[in-house]
């Protein structure tokens, strides 16, 4: 089981209580006769509500969305950008699984972004494990976006962590995101700088996740056995899109279903040719009812 447990009743202000006390702020998108439910994880510093086109488009081909706010981040309690222990965000993404699964019994596909693509990826990768860790649970599929497998760290900042990480491991530090990186989209990166719930912070404990979760991810590459979507950008200049492109050439292509998107910045669903991401991500869709 996980540590939390769960108040969840469907609509617009769900809740979920860590095992450590924290509120976790959840939010459903619903739709009237829905085939299963897509669970959106997000990035370093946003939160959920910035995923509402997403949502939208999701719900438009009868796909329930569920999102919470990660510890630390939008309307959730916990410090922002830090861990109490390493695996926090697994083990909080486990109850949130939980809660749905509750909830909302049939398919259920993880959505991760950014940060959220590498928590969605190093959740799934514990299953192909020999011995998986109690907070591990099995989901039908997987589409991650620009996910955040290769953090592209110079020396400079990887001395830093090897100095920092042991000393303090929860100092709260600038991210280093330049708001100008995440699209080219000049309304969408005012919309960013302009959000109350974003924020910049983020600690050597969490950078430490993001690194180990990465290499972890590489491990079971070569026997991927979950229905996958990956979808990047090229010109990603706040993760490296070196991780992604290795996922997509070491993974089976019978599972895995990769595509770059060369011009693209980070965020591709807040690009302007967003409705090419979005179609090819509706082409998987499709065939996905097929294999649930």
């Amino acid at each position: 089981m996980p540590r939390g447990r769960a108040a969840y009743t469907a609509g617009m202000n769900l809740s979920l209580i860590t095992a450590d006390g924290l509120k976790l702020r959840l939010r459903e998108w619903s739709c009237p006769g829905a085939r299963g439910t897509v669970l959106l994880v997000h990035g370093l510093g946003e939160h959920v509500g910035r995923y509402t086109r997403v949502a939208a488009w999701l719900n438009a081909r009868q796909w329930r969305v569920v999102g919470h706010d990660q510890r630390g981040h939008g309307l959730s309690e916990g410090g922002h950008g830090k861990l109490v222990r390493d695996d926090d965000l697994l083990v909080d993404l486990a109850a949130v699984v939980d809660a749905v699964r509750q909830a909302h019994p049939g398919p259920l596909v993880l959505l991760g972004h950014s940060m959220g693509g590498l928590v969605a990826a190093r959740f799934c990768a514990e299953g192909m494990s020999t011995g998986p860790a109690p907070w591990y649970r099995a989901v039908d599929a997987l589409v991650l976006s620009s996910p955040a497998l290769e953090p592209g760290l110079n020396a400079a900042q990887k001395l830093l962590l090897a100095a920092l990480g042991p000393l303090a491991p929860n100092l709260a530090l600038n991210n280093g995101l330049n708001p100008d990186w995440i699209s080219r989209d000049p309304a969408v990166v005012q919309a960013y700088v302009d959000d109350p719930l974003v924020h910049d912070r983020v600690s050597p404990r969490l950078v430490r996740f993001i690194v180990d979760a990465g290499q972890a991810v590489r491990g079971p590459l070569a026997n991927w056995n979950l229905p996958t979507l990956l979808l990047w950008a090229g010109a990603d200049r706040i993760v490296s899109p070196a991780g992604s492109a290795a996922f997509a050439e070491a993974t089976p292509s019978a599972t895995v279903s990769a595509r770059e998107f060369p011009a693209l910045f980070h965020e591709i669903f807040n690009e302007p040719e967003r409705d090419e991401v979005f179609a090819t991500m509706g082409t998987w869709f499709d065939g996905l009812k097929a294999r649930l």
